[in-house]
């Protein structure tokens, strides 16, 4: 599967969202708002649970032809039939992901420093991973495990020595997601700036509209 548009990744939050109906509806509108990812993310789910909402999203997310990844759970995503995974530095590694899910799924892989990037680029090299998440960019409450904030000037110097396309994630919103595009994000991950929000469609076009907009500068 050919990398699909980064530029807003959605990140599900059950809680943001309020449970798997929620999440499939903010799922639907922030499709409809432009975003061209979105991964399921519901570290304190149980597996069954977490599959039946994967393939309500796929179902759900098929007439735009928006790619669905899950996180972590390698193994639903393979049994679900999702476009691929999104691993961190702590859960299954990138190659075994790779191995499972086979040649043409999408494999993403979290780092927050430079000594992650630099071991991330032979895995991008032989197309272990396809895209980087960089983060957290600031302090986030919805993954309170995060890494320590790198900041604009962090993310900055990482993203300038990426070795495949690379999203920002952690703390990042409307006011950011500009300087996030002129500081080589190819894409903004977001979690609550379209979760919970009153109009997620419009909030998803809002922020691509800002992060393209720092793609010009």
């Amino acid at each position: 599967m050919a990398l699909p548009d980064l530029s807003l990744y959605l990140v599900l939050d059950p809680v943001l969202c309020g449970g798997a109906d929620g999440m499939v509806s903010t799922a639907v509108a922030a499709a409809q708002g432009g975003a061209g990812i979105i991964q399921l993310r519901a570290p304190d789910w149980k597996k069954r649970e977490l599959a039946a909402c994967g393939r309500a999203l796929i179902r759900a997310l098929a007439p735009y032809g928006v790619p669905l990844v899950v996180d972590d759970q390698v193994d639903v995503a393979m049994a679900i039939g999702a476009a691929g995974a999104h691993v961190g530095q702590k859960d299954l590694p990138a190659e075994d992901a790779r191995r499972l899910m086979g040649p043409e799924a999408i494999i993403g892989l979290s780092v927050s420093n430079a000594a992650e990037l630099e071991a991330s680029r032979s895995l991008a090299a032989a197309g272990v991973v396809d895209y980087l998440g960089i983060g957290p960019i600031e302090s986030t409450s919805t993954k309170p495990d995060a890494a320590a904030p790198l900041g604009l000037p962090g993310f900055a110097a990482l993203a300038a020595v990426k070795p495949c396309p690379v999203v920002a994630i952690g703390s990042v919103k409307i006011h950011n997601a500009a300087a996030l595009a002129a500081a080589g994000a190819d894409g903004i991950a977001v979690v609550s700036a379209i979760c919970g929000t009153a109009d997620p469609r419009a909030a998803s076009e809002a922020l691509l509209a800002a992060f393209r907009s720092g793609l010009k500068k």
